[in-house]
């Protein structure tokens, strides 16, 4: 009785399996995940690869890394499924489809602004005032230097690499009144991307 049980849960849980993977990727999901579900899993995240490395900086690189790869296959999901975007190769639409169209695909809203350097030409900044994923994130005293924004900044490079515009990627956490949470993405472009906009600009 008991196995017999068993292999109709099994049989519904292959059918709901099945839906999944028949659906077209080219129409975005209605249904969500939760917040708490996805911020666990992310803290679960940060709990395991904090047992795999010696330093905060190693931590920071890791999260970083593991962004990458989820910012690969967002690029690779919205080119496929946004058919009025096509590939930007230049550095301001490329941010403003990051701070616009990729925000909003992640998180259902776009970044709280988009800044350029006053000092070098050549950096940028996305601001999220309240990144969703670090909401229920709590980094202590002893870590007070940690960003595990890391995570976001992967994310973003992983983007503008795909548009061929590579740059370093950092994060950091700047709390403000009201603001505890406030992530600056700070996007440091390759020099052969500025000369290539330099030449781009003089062409026009």
């Amino acid at each position: 009785m008991q196995a017999s049980n068993l292999l109709k849960l099994d049989t519904r849980a292959s059918k709901r399996s099945n839906m999944l993977l028949e659906q077209s990727l080219a129409k975005p999901r209605r249904d969500k995940v939760s917040l708490g579900a996805f911020a666990f899993l992310f803290a679960e995240i940060i709990r395991y690869s904090q047992n795999r490395v010696l330093g905060i900086q190693d931590l920071e690189a890791k999260l970083n890394e593991l962004g990458k790869r989820v910012g690969v296959r967002v690029f690779e999901l919205l080119m496929w499924r946004e058919k009025n975007v096509h590939r930007e190769t230049r550095v301001l639409p490329t941010l403003m489809f990051i701070n616009t169209v990729v925000w909003r695909a992640l998180f259902d809203k776009q970044a709280d602004s988009l800044g350029h350097s006053t000092e070098n030409d050549d950096e940028y900044m996305i601001t999220d005032n309240e990144p969703s994923i670090l909401k229920y994130i709590s980094v202590p005293k002893e870590m007070a230097s940690f960003s595990p924004g890391a995570f976001l900044a992967g994310v973003v490079e992983a983007i503008v690499e795909g548009c061929q515009c590579p740059a370093r990627v950092t994060s950091h956490l700047v709390p403000a009144d009201g603001m505890p949470l406030k992530t600056v993405i700070l996007l440091k472009f390759s020099q052969e991307v500025m000369e290539r906009e330099k030449r781009l600009e003089t062409t026009k």
